[in-house]
């Protein structure tokens, strides 16, 4: 097997500015990556000017097409894993209700149908939290339904969420070894 022909990991960026920075981070620590970026993601990484810079070995797609195609990759076994994040609450609830209408939602959809495990990053996992703005701070208080949201997304197939950046870092970890 080719490097080319090596399981590359997929990482996906949703409209969330929660922890965005340190998630944009950790996905320039990675090789071999294809990366995901919603419209949304473009907007965020705008408003907090944050450039990818990514390594020449990573690929980058935009939202684009309708019915994304790339999805086909699963099922040809090019992707070791999926990884979203930061995730919105919106892309939360409409991986925990099925909802596939996006670039980000069919690559989730379509890793869960090939049995490739997705490591999602929810940016609502507390009740009270801070999180960066492109100002500073602010704090946010989540919705119950989108608290609600993430407990259901634990129970989804082939789904791991990382709850913190330690985690999902820890969750990365593993992926390499």
């Amino acid at each position: 097997m080719s490097v080319e022909d090596t399981p590359r990991l997929a990482w996906a960026i949703t409209g969330s500015g929660h922890f965005l920075k340190e998630c944009v981070a950790l996905l320039r620590a990675q090789t071999h990556v294809d990366v995901f970026l919603s419209q949304a993601a473009e907007e965020v990484l705008r408003c907090y000017h944050l450039p990818l810079d990514l390594p020449e070995t990573c690929r980058l797609y935009k939202e684009g097409a309708a019915s994304a195609p790339v999805v086909g990759r699963f099922y040809r076994g090019g992707y070791r894993a999926l990884v979203i994040a930061p995730t919105s609450s919106n892309t939360v609830a409409k991986m925990v209700f099925g909802i596939s209408d996006t670039l980000i939602t069919n690559l989730y959809a379509h890793a869960g149908k090939c049995r490739v495990p997705s490591i999602v990053f929810p940016c609502d996992t507390e009740s009270e939290l801070s999180s960066e703005a492109p100002d500073g701070m602010v704090a946010v208080y989540p919705r119950r339904i989108d608290l609600e949201n993430t407990r259901k997304l634990v129970h989804m197939e082939y789904t791991i969420v990382a709850e913190t950046v330690g985690s999902l870092d820890a969750e990365l970890g593993k992926l390499a070894s």
